[in-house]
């Protein structure tokens, strides 16, 4: 593999990608804090006809990823949203945001940029009405707290911490090995090479399915790749299931989904999501567009030097992910031991986002007995500070659909292992 070739590449890809990154980061920044949470539940009632309708145009702007869009869904069921709601708002709002809209536009060009959104608006609304159709709107597996959070402090602040340092910090990683996989396809994949399936799309959209589907995918972070796929011979059609069925959907977020919805509606959840895939896909390719000419110009795979703007706007978007991983590797390997008494470190696991770790904290906080709790998705620990009952917070905890586990056998009150070692 030719190294320059890979740098060049990659260099590409980024600088293309990030104007529209910082830009979308920024939106979601601004939805984040300037719409409440109480605004989605509003429309979202078993009494509101159009409630899977308003649930997937709710959610296709927010940045949720599919893990993240959980606790979300959950706290909706919570202020009595209907299940066909709860279904479309979990369908379609992992598959896009308002970034990842930015940022395939960027990429693939306006045709993706359009089809995306609309995919997985169609898709919930659709999956949120075979919910209703076949599964009866009552209990679901647990009940739990609210999820509405309310947060304070200086709302500038909490927009651009939200934007440029939680969201980076949730999918930096993600977003950058999906930046490296892209360069590495282009460089070291042959050209033209999933032409190989010549005239069976279908078997180029299986494979990706069974590709994509347990594995947990950014709706941000699997544009690059994607776009690289389909400079090497992969049909649009099938890059478009790349892009509805990854974010989508992933192994973790079924089996809680399970846990907390119910087989019934994990069933219907999953088969909405695959089937529609593919048969967007299908759509895409009948309707035979070109869109080759806009993913390779979007990839600019040539060795001229971008713009002045957009590598400033490069070397910011690396310096946000290198700072922002560097935080989140520094608090998970310098966890010190809590000295005060009164605190103790569960371990919680399934978190994965800041969304995991803000809904496992407000699940715990209205507890009796929780003076202050604080969780860390890098460490999967959750720290209390009160007398409140283990029972307590583990039903708390899986309510909303994680994991809890017990503290370490040699751990107590006052005498406490590091963070890491629970």
């Amino acid at each position: 593999m030719n190294l320059q070739s890979f740098f060049t590449s990659l260099l590409n890809v980024v600088c293309e990608m990030a104007p529209y990154l910082l830009l979308g980061f920024l939106i979601a920044g601004v939805l984040h804090v300037f719409v409440p949470q109480k605004f989605y539940a509003n429309y979202l009632s078993p009494g509101n006809k159009l409630s899977m309708l308003w649930a997937a145009l709710l959610g296709v702007p927010l940045p949720l990823c599919s893990c993240g869009v959980i606790p979300t869904a959950i706290g909706l069921k919570n202020e009595k949203a209907s299940k066909g709601a709860i279904a479309s708002f979990l369908i379609a709002t992992p598959q896009t945001g308002i970034d990842s809209i930015l940022a395939t536009f960027s990429l693939m060009g306006l045709g993706f940029a359009i089809i995306r959104p609309v995919a997985a608006l169609i898709t919930g609304v659709c999956g949120g009405l075979l919910v209703n159709r076949l599964c009866k709107d009552g209990s679901t597996n647990h009940d739990s707290c609210s999820m509405v959070i309310d947060e304070h402090g200086n709302k500038i602040w909490r927009v651009l911490k939200y934007a440029y340092y939680d969201m980076i910090r949730d999918i930096g990683l993600r977003l950058l090995i999906g930046l490296v996989v892209a360069a590495l396809i282009q460089v070291a994949v042959p050209d033209e090479f999933f032409l190989s399936f010549g005239s069976q799309p279908l078997l180029q959209m299986l494979v990706i399915l069974v590709i994509a589907v347990p594995m947990y995918i950014c709706s941000t972070g699997s544009i690059p790749v994607a776009a690289a796929l389909m400079m090497k011979g992969l049909s649009p059609g099938a890059a478009l299931v790349m892009l509805m069925a990854g974010p989508a959907v992933n192994l973790a977020s079924i089996l809680v989904v399970h846990k907390a919805m119910g087989r019934r509606f994990t069933s219907i959840y999953l088969m909405t999501i695959v089937v529609f895939a593919v048969f967007f896909g299908l759509l895409l390719n009948a309707t035979g567009l070109d869109f080759s000419v806009a993913s390779h110009d979007a990839c600019c795979m040539t060795s001229t030097l971008p713009s002045p703007f957009k590598l400033i706007c490069a070397t910011v978007l690396t310096l946000l992910i290198i700072f922002a991983l560097m935080m989140k590797l520094f608090s998970k390997f310098t966890t010190k031991k809590p000295s005060d008494p009164d605190v103790v470190v569960y371990r919680v696991e399934d978190m994965h986002c800041s969304h995991c770790e803000a809904a496992v904290v407000r699940a715990v906080e209205e507890l009796p007995g929780v003076e202050k709790a604080k969780a860390s998705a890098s460490a999967n620990t959750l720290t209390i500070k009160g007398p409140a009952t283990e029972e307590a917070i583990r039903k708390a905890v899986e309510g909303i659909g994680y994991t809890f586990r017990e503290r370490n056998s040699t751990t107590s009150r006052g005498k406490h292992d590091n963070v890491d070692d629970i």
